[in-house]
């Protein structure tokens, strides 16, 4: 600690640059001393200013959240990652973060000057601090290095000083957490018993939020066939993505159903809809009429969390929704939580005694299906329910039955929300 508030220790110096990640390092308050430092730190701490901490309690990848309330696409969060993974000057420079600077600058106005170095710095310096926060990782960033008088290079421990101190102390910490806190808020949502509707397009999800759920899922049955597609059959991927990309509109977490991870790149998804703002997945250990290897499945739940920390990674236990193999229920939702899943879900598990002992084995909340009465299930310590495909099915024969009414010249439904009631359910 005393390092870093000792004056004569000063950062590494690093050479003037025109361009990519040099020119990054050389426009900086990070790695600035003198004039220079507090030139360019007040620069950092105006983009700061322009952020509210508050607007940044929302889920999502940390850089993402935190580009969009700079007024920067969310989607500049994987070339700020490509940056911060050799920002340091004793890290070697790749031609992709040397790209990627150049978008990020092209992004921010064109300038390659130290405002725009600024805007970028504050969020490459997120990057991997607030990454490792999300994860768990403590400290998030371990050291730190400062040059001594005599001219040798010095590691400082920051496990007491997490955000520095001194001069060089990161001057958003208060963004940093509340980054976090976004992040951690629908896993926060399972302290108590979360009911979760399950949404299949747009409207159904809005609607749910009007009357009052603090979290909206998908149902992976509901937005499959809305399409004219099979579920489970993983076909449906380019649908989910999409509705996930309205969804995250919705002031409320939204966990996305995306099957067995529709086969493919899992850290891709997991990346892309956490980018996108999304809370967290459900994914299946269902194959079919059958079920997949415990292992392989396991590799699933980590390659989520691996991609995208601050997921809520609920896994689902199949064998009782199939009726395979319910002996290994218990062994499989131990593996899935020991790889790193949040939760673990359980469809079909309906008896007290057996949902007692699954909640009794496990470190993480169970979901169930309500297929008994809520207080029965909160008594039983579970404590996510989610309706599945249940809303969309009533709303299948909602349909049908008005439609029949009218062929039938029987009375319409009542109670129905209007024309303008729905065309309002655009804005929650």
């Amino acid at each position: 600690m005393d390092v870093l508030t000792d004056s004569s220790y000063v950062v590494p110096p690093v050479p003037a640059a025109a361009a990519g990640v040099a020119w990054l390092r050389a426009s900086v308050a990070r790695f600035s001393e003198g004039s220079d430092h507090v030139r360019r730190r007040a620069l950092a701490e105006r983009v700061l200013g322009g952020v509210e901490p508050g607007s940044l309690r929302r889920a999502g990848e940390p850089v993402a959240v935190l580009a969009e309330a700079m007024g920067l696409p969310r989607s500049v969060a994987a070339d700020v990652a490509a940056v911060a993974s050799c920002y340091q000057p004793h890290v070697p420079v790749t031609a992709e973060a040397d790209a990627a600077v150049g978008r990020l600058v092209e992004v921010c106005g064109g300038a390659w000057d130290e405002e725009t170095a600024a805007r970028i710095g504050v969020l490459v310096q997120a990057s991997a601090a607030t990454r490792a926060l999300v994860a768990g990782v403590e400290p998030p960033v371990p050291v730190t290095r400062r040059v001594a008088p005599d001219g040798s290079v010095v590691e400082v421990d920051l496990r007491d000083a997490w955000f520095g101190a001194g001069r060089h102390a990161c001057p958003g910490r208060a963004h940093a957490m509340a980054l976090v806190e976004g992040s951690r808020a629908f896993h926060r949502l399972h302290d108590e018993l979360l009911v979760l509707p399950n949404a299949w397009d747009f409207a159904s999800a809005s609607a749910f939020v009007r009357a009052g759920f603090t979290a909206v899922g998908t149902t992976s049955l509901g937005v499959a066939v809305a399409h004219g597609l099979p579920d489970a059959a993983g076909v449906a991927r380019s649908e989910t993505v999409a509705l996930a990309r309205l969804l995250v509109r919705l002031p409320v977490p939204v966990t996305v159903d995306v099957e067995a991870g529709f086969g493919g790149d899992v850290r891709e998804l997991a990346a892309e809809l956490w980018e996108l703002g999304v809370a967290g997945v459900n994914v299946e250990d269902g194959r079919g009429a059958g079920l997949a290897d415990p292992a392989e499945h396991a590799g699933i739940v980590r390659a989520f969390k691996e991609a995208a920390p601050g997921l809520f990674v609920n896994a689902r236990v199949d064998t009782h929704w199939l009726s395979v193999d319910r002996d290994s229920t218990l062994r499989r939702a131990r593996t899935y939580a020991d790889a790193g899943a949040d939760g673990v879900f359980v469809p079909g598990l309906r008896d007290e005694r057996g949902i007692a002992a699954t909640v009794a084995a496990l470190s993480v909340p169970l979901n169930t299906l309500p297929d008994l009465p809520l207080s029965t299930l909160r008594s039983l310590g579970v404590r996510r329910v989610s309706t599945g495909s249940l809303p969309f099915r009533a709303a299948l024969a909602a349909a049908v039955h008005a439609a029949t009414a009218v062929l039938t010249d029987h009375p319409l439904p009542a109670d129905l929300p209007t024309y303008d009631e729905t065309t309002t359910l655009t804005t929650p």
